[in-house]
């Protein structure tokens, strides 16, 4: 499944990634009116017949709009995210739209299946993005939640190659669940110079380690979570991703611009910089070596999965 995608996740992203055999998303923020949202959903059922529609509550303009754009279009399947759903539960059940829930811990991903999640995503810190202070690597996440989550399970963090898709298969996920790897590839609307940074960018980088792994501050985290009430939730969520990417300047991610959208002076340098590997992407940059086109990512990703676990059955043959 690719990833939401903050930003970037367009019709016609989701429409290559759909045509070539995964399950492509839009994001329902980047079309930022119920309207314009409609018509992508329009064009995108031009193209194909299988796609998932993102909203991430907390961080989606017009949310209610968006949602019953989504209910009156009868989309695919839904896919909720960030922050709890609970408040939109009963109008999604009633809708008869499939539901996926993503969340950053196990526990938010079992009260999703509690309250009727058709299946969910469960997402390493691995992964770039909005964090949770109990959020843990994603296969220790994989294997601490295989047993206790009975709907259709999804994994994400990291994963970006076929070692990693055949890895999470053999530990029990149901599918895996792709962003920074995907877009390194030609119908991606990112520039081709974050692209190319994606190739270079390392994972054992001090920097990236830090970014994607260490805690927040205590005491900003302290401060932050006390504001939860008397602070809107779009600025908070903002707030919350900038306190977990440890971004100094946290004004830039409490609008509405994304760091996509106009950089993050936190990260110490322009993210768009050529040469630069201070981007927002995860630990998946380290199986990224060339620019390719969805269609060969996706094929090349399965292929090696698949070569790997036939090995594995042909060893575990000759063995018995």
């Amino acid at each position: 499944m690719q990833g939401a995608l903050t930003g970037i996740g367009t019709w016609e992203f989701a429409a290559a990634c759909s045509n070539a055999g995964a399950d492509g998303c839009i994001t329902a923020a980047v079309y930022k009116t119920p309207e314009k949202l409609r018509e992508a959903i329009k064009k995108i059922r031009a193209v194909t017949h299988h796609f998932t529609v993102n909203i991430s509550i907390g961080a989606c303009p017009n949310i209610d709009g968006m949602f019953d754009v989504c209910f009156e279009e009868q989309i695919p399947v839904l896919e909720t995210a960030v922050y709890k759903p609970d408040a939109y539960v009963k109008r999604i059940k009633q809708s008869g739209v499939k539901w996926i829930h993503k969340g950053a811990t196990l526990q938010f991903c079992r009260h999703a299946e509690e309250m009727g999640a058709d299946a969910v995503v469960l997402i390493g810190t691995e992964g770039f993005g909005i964090k949770n202070i109990k959020q843990l690597p994603t296969f220790t996440s994989l294997c601490w939640a295989r047993d206790q989550i009975s709907v259709p399970f999804l994994i994400g963090g990291g994963i970006g190659n076929g070692r990693t898709m055949a890895a999470a298969l053999a530990a029990g996920a149901d599918g895996v669940y792709i962003g920074s790897a995907i877009m390194a590839t030609h119908e991606c609307a990112i520039s081709e110079r974050v692209k190319q940074n994606i190739i270079l960018a390392q994972p054992d980088e001090p920097y990236r380690i830090r970014e994607l792994t260490a805690p927040p501050d205590p005491e900003a985290y302290a401060e932050l979570m006390a504001k939860r009430d008397s602070m809107d939730l779009n600025k908070w969520i903002r707030a919350v991703e900038a306190t977990f990417l440890k971004l100094k300047d946290k004004k830039k991610t409490t609008g509405e611009k994304t760091i996509w959208e106009e950089g993050a002076e936190g990260l110490g340098e322009d993210p768009y910089a050529e040469g630069s590997t201070k981007g927002p992407f995860s630990f998946s940059s380290a199986y990224i070596n060339q620019i390719v086109s969805v269609k060969d990512f996706i094929e090349n990703m399965v292929k090696e999965a698949e070569e790997i676990l036939q090995a594995f059955a042909r060893r575990h043959q000759l063995l018995s």
